[in-house]
């Protein structure tokens, strides 16, 4: 098996980065450095047959050996992987910088901070919560299957019962890190244990025929034309004793497992309760945000940045007429007015889907300051009910690289009297255009080298979104002044997550007073405010990187604008910052910082 994986490394890279001499990607050290970036890339996306389903780059030329597996999540597989992010980060530091173009030396700076960042982190491998309510393989696996696996033929849903048959391996891989967290102490908090605890039992109450896992494939099956009414039957009839006696199984053996650790765990949210738990702290905020700032840095900066929301969004308040009391009473009346609701049925999940819809194709019409718009389009969907309790408002899946499935915004359509219209508009904005959808489907779409057309960079990529909710707002993509609020809201929510997330984490505050701080400096219910702690407690920092992220943005913008002055062209700076994908803050400056000094010659 050793000479085929070598032999599908050297056809995949070729095929995925066409025009590269075959030899240079499988030598240890590539001759020419952009063959390094290419051998990277597939090296890392053999090791990930879901990541391969997902951004599907191989289907397009006639490739799918990797259909009908999962990837490995063994404790062996992650320390295979570690080993490699070394290896390879090695061979990118012994490349000379000066014999590298500007282009090559940008994507060296990318990747260096990416392999550096992993490598980093290697020595947290075991503090991260590979099961959670955010993110975890108990509610992530079922979207993948529901949403990314593609049904067009017999193959693909022969490859979908493969897949569910392996659901059992996946979670005793996963249950092998479990274990070896327990011994090491690094438990999750028990707010987190609870809520995943309540969603696997949901998710296994259903028989099999009613599950999400079946429901989805049958749909599919029925719109396959080229397969006979029994062959359609049979494999619907297989996928459903796989759901069965393999998922449901699997599911039921991590639930005895967390009921086992439930009574263990702490109720304590912060991470600072872990063996090394600041330190781990420290890099997460790190990771996420890509700068150096500190905890205390940051949770002042957080208390700043409420101070001045608060004041703006008081004086839009005053404006509309509601003056007198805290911005938390108004906002909360305002989200309980009638007028501003759809009725909590099926019909008003329809009319929001229905609005969403066209705040969104409004939105994606608007190009008067950007110089290009994705190709790929984007749908808005209703999010998986299984997933409603545990998941945000809303988020955004990106589109196929093949052109095969476009992007998405899941709306989470639970609990309608929580999603006042005035809010929508900015939400829609953020996960679409000009947020999510036009950069991601951008950054997927340029003629970088492939692995800066799918590396993550959490300040970078929410850090745009958080600044497009401004941005439409400044170019009247809605000039509803309620819509106004609605973006106010959102920001002070940003902000208020740095207070929150480095209270908790850092200044080591309980559960009672993370929710009291944000439901009394935001219009966030105390339902809200817990599912907000919940969230912070199972991915720490994460939170804090829209805030961060979008200032840099504006502090960029700002400084361009002083320094060009008349030369300054909005969507030309907007080309700038998006052009180049995704990369750390740091990365982005020295770009904005280049932009301007060539304009001024």
């Amino acid at each position: 098996m050793r000479w085929l994986r070598g032999a599908l490394l050297a056809i995949v890279s070729c095929l995925i980065l066409a025009g590269w001499w075959v030899a240079s990607l499988i030598w240890f050290v590539p001759w020419n450095i952009e063959h390094f970036y290419g051998r990277v890339f597939a090296r890392f996306l053999l090791e990930e047959p879901e990541l391969l389903s997902r951004l599907r780059v191989l289907e397009g030329v006639g490739l799918n050996f990797h259909g009908d597996d999962l990837t490995d999540a063994s404790d062996t597989h992650l320390r295979n992987r570690n080993a490699l992010v070394r290896a390879e980060l090695a061979v990118l530091r012994a490349y000379d910088r000066s014999a590298q173009s500007p282009e090559d030396l940008l994507s060296t700076d990318i990747l260096t901070w990416f392999l550096e960042d992993q490598v980093r982190g290697q020595k947290f491998m075991y503090h991260v919560y590979p099961v959670n309510p955010l993110f975890g393989v108990q509610n992530q696996l079922p979207d993948f299957m529901a949403n990314i696996h593609q049904v067009n033929n017999r193959q693909d849903a022969e490859n979908y019962i493969a897949r569910l048959s392996k659901f059992d391996t996946k979670f005793d891989q996963v249950l092998e890190g479990l274990r070896i967290r327990e011994s090491k102490q690094l438990l999750p908090p028990r707010s987190v244990v609870q809520k995943v605890l309540e969603e696997m039992r949901g998710f296994v109450a259903p028989r099999a025929r009613a599950n999400l896992l079946y429901t989805v494939f049958e749909r599919r099956l029925s719109k396959l034309k080229d397969l006979d009414g029994q062959t359609k039957q049979a494999l619907a009839r297989a996928a459903e004793q796989e759901i069965q006696n393999t998922v449901y199984p699997a599911y039921r053996k991590l639930i005895t497992y967390f009921e086992h650790l439930e009574p263990l765990t702490s109720v304590e949210e912060g991470v600072w309760r872990l063996p090394g738990g600041y330190a781990y702290y420290a890099h997460t905020l790190r990771h996420h945000t890509t700068t150096d700032l500190t905890p205390e840095q940051i949770h002042r900066l957080g208390l700043k940045e409420v101070s001045r929301i608060q004041k703006q969004t008081h004086s839009v308040l005053d404006r509309l007429g509601y003056r007198g009391g805290s911005i938390s009473k108004h906002l909360k009346r305002l989200k309980r007015e009638p007028r501003f609701l759809y009725p909590n049925t099926i019909d008003g999940r329809s009319q929001i889907l229905s609005e969403y819809r066209a705040i969104v194709a409004e939105a994606g019409r608007r190009s008067e300051v950007f110089t290009r718009r994705p190709r790929a389009s984007v749908r808005v969907e209703r999010l998986p009910e299984f997933k409603e309790k545990t998941a945000p408002v809303g988020y955004y899946s990106p589109p196929a690289l093949d052109g095969s499935r476009p992007g998405v915004f899941y709306v989470n359509l639970r609990d309608l009297r929580t999603i006042p219209r005035w809010s929508m508009p900015t939400l829609a904005y953020h996960e679409t255009s000009p947020g999510h959808h036009l950069q991601l489907a951008l950054q997927q779409e340029s003629e970088v080298p492939a692995f800066r057309r799918v590396i993550p960079f959490t300040a970078y990529i929410e850090g745009w979104a958080a600044y497009a909710e401004q941005l439409a707002w400044e170019h009247g993509f809605n000039k509803d002044p309620y819509s106004n609020l609605g973006r106010l809201r959102a920001d002070l929510s940003t902000a208020v997550s740095l207070v929150v997330d480095t209270g908790i984490h850092y200044k080591r505050w309980t559960r009672a007073e993370a929710i009291a701080y944000m439901t009394a400096n935001s219009d966030i219910s105390t339902g809200g405010a817990a599912a907000s702690v919940d969230r912070s407690a199972a991915e720490p920092g994460q939170l804090c990187a829209y805030k961060i992220g979008q200032l840099k943005i504006l502090e960029l913008r700002d400084r361009a604008q002083s320094e060009l002055k008349e030369q300054f062209r909005l969507e030309e700076f907007h080309e700038v910052v998006l052009q180049n994908g995704a990369m750390p803050l740091a990365v982005l400056e020295q770009v904005v910082l280049t932009y301007i000094a060539q304009k001024r010659l």
